[in-house]
């Protein structure tokens, strides 16, 4: 898939990580019925292979379907295996080697801006910025007067207010946690996870299209 055109159209990616794997699976479902096109399913989840299995089965082949917290070559193997359209990992990991030999695009975690160069010489298609909440936008705002052509993906700790704000200083799109998610993850009530969704998808639109890279 091309990761980084689909980051810059959807400029959301839904983080899911849960310890229930059928609770896992509904809320992936729900997720890409409720608008969300780009699903990254963290293996730190119970089960979290076979979720990716399952929704793969259900969503089909052209679906954004990815996988995270991918640290070493064999977690990005196994990620591949299982379905998997795209890597994101929370750090520069050998996972991200690996990605590149399996030829499947990724998101390498990079923080300072030491980390940011490295990530983008080893083959990164884009940066996650993590945790983001530690500088939070004006962090970004920053990194992006030496990176003004890295595309900057803010993970950790971004909500349905903050996405806006990280998208109007450049970010190409951001990766939302269990501020969208909430309990669905653990079996909780999908309807007002499709009620996240649309305000999430809302803010997203109102931000406009502003970006690295656009």
């Amino acid at each position: 898939m091309h990761l980084l055109d689909e980051l810059r159209t959807h400029r959301l990616l839904a983080i899911v990580r849960g310890p229930d794997p059928d609770a896992a699976l509904a809320a992936v479902l729900a997720l890409a019925g409720s608008g969300i096109a780009l699903i990254e399913v963290s293996l730190t989840g119970t089960g979290a292979l076979g979720t990716i299995r399952r929704a793969r089965a259900e969503l089909g082949a052209g679906f954004g379907l990815g996988a995270g917290t991918v640290r070493t070559a064999e977690d990005a193997r196994a990620a591949a295996d299982a379905g998997a359209a795209f890597l994101v990992s929370p750090a520069l990991t050998p996972s991200l080697g690996e990605a590149g030999r399996l030829g499947l695009p990724m998101l390498a975690g990079a923080l300072t801006p030491t980390e940011v160069v490295q990530a983008e010489a080893a083959g990164a298609t884009a940066v996650k910025l993590f945790p983001a909440s530690l500088g939070g936008p004006g962090y970004l705002a920053a990194l992006r007067d030496p990176f003004p052509g890295t595309a900057f993906v803010p993970v950790g700790g971004v909500d349905a207010q903050s996405a806006g704000q990280y998208l109007r200083h450049g970010a190409v799109a951001v990766g939302v946690g269990s501020p969208l998610l909430g309990d669905a993850v653990r079996g909780g009530d999908l309807g007002a996870l499709r009620d996240r969704v649309a305000a999430f998808l809302a803010g997203v639109a109102d931000a406009g299209a502003g970006g690295a890279g656009q």
